[in-house]
């Protein structure tokens, strides 16, 4: 049997114990119901709107709610210039939080005839494959580069020339540089055509090209405006012997900078950025 101050102190031990446990179970328990109750700003209406009210910043503030709450619907207060200016479809009340839904999706004024620059032509394309829009990177105001694969009907060989370089893309589906893309619902945001800036005379060229063979685009830096006297030309020959890519690649080191991990070196010493694992 346990004698003296010994049983004593094993009943504080014991207890010491179980009121650790007993506080661990309450902070986890705690942890559990909090969860997704951290508090986000959101944009709210700081005053009633009716419907049809053109939005300014004066009837707009922020507010924080539970995370739980903030989808991709919630207008956040990184976005709040996208909706000044614009017309709500709904009556809002003081603290409602606001919504992309809740907003006109384009502009009365937005035509696409109204971004054609004179004496050019728009002239939409079906996009076949994703890589025929860089995996649909392209969007509305890029450059592009635009190649066509065909069979030669003389020799009865596949080739692959550069048809156009540095064009300005216009639209990308119903998207132009001015649509406000967060007002527009994201399952809407893909698109299957792309409509480019060309001349009457590219606009025939291009026409055929797409019907007799098949058309990829390639996406340019916005500063790379420059064209090459000489449009490049591929065909099967050129892959066989690997003369072309051979100057090429050396091309490719000098003019293009190597990225490798964190550190950026320029074409000049490309080389030494390629060696190594």
């Amino acid at each position: 049997m346990l004698k003296g101050k010994t049983p004593l102190l094993i009943a504080i031990i014991l207890g010491v114990l179980a009121g650790a446990f007993a506080f661990t179970a309450i902070k986890r328990k705690e942890k559990e119901v909090k969860a997704g109750w951290n508090l986000v700003p959101v944009i709210v209406a700081n005053q009633d709107v009716g419907e049809g009210t053109v939005i300014t910043y004066e009837m707009v503030s922020q507010r924080p709610i539970p995370e739980q709450f903030v989808t991709s619907s919630v207008v956040k207060p990184d976005s709040a210039s996208y909706i000044v200016g614009q017309k709500v479809l709904v009556p809002l009340q003081t603290g409602d939080a606001l919504l992309w839904s809740q907003f006109e999706t384009s502009k009365a004024a937005e035509k696409l005839s109204t971004i054609v620059q004179k004496k050019g032509r728009a002239l939409t394309l079906d996009v076949k494959s994703s890589k025929m829009s860089v995996g649909g990177w392209v969007r509305p105001n890029d450059h592009i580069d635009i190649i066509g694969s065909f069979r030669d009907p003389t020799s009865g060989e596949n080739l692959a020339v550069t048809l156009m370089q540095n064009v300005v893309v216009l639209a990308t589906g119903k998207i132009t540089g001015t649509t406000n893309i967060n007002l527009i619902p994201e399952g809407d945001r893909e698109y299957q055509t792309v409509s480019l800036l060309v001349l009457p005379e590219e606009a025939e060229i291009l026409s055929l090209a797409d019907d007799l063979g098949n058309l990829t685009f390639t996406l340019r830096n916005p500063e790379d405006i420059d064209v090459q006297e000489e449009r490049g030309r591929a065909t099967i020959q050129t892959l066989l012997t690997g003369e072309r890519m051979k100057a090429l690649q050396t091309l490719r080191y000098r003019t293009i900078q190597v990225i490798r991990g964190t550190e950026t070196k320029s074409g000049g010493s490309a080389g030494k950025a390629e060696d190594g694992p």
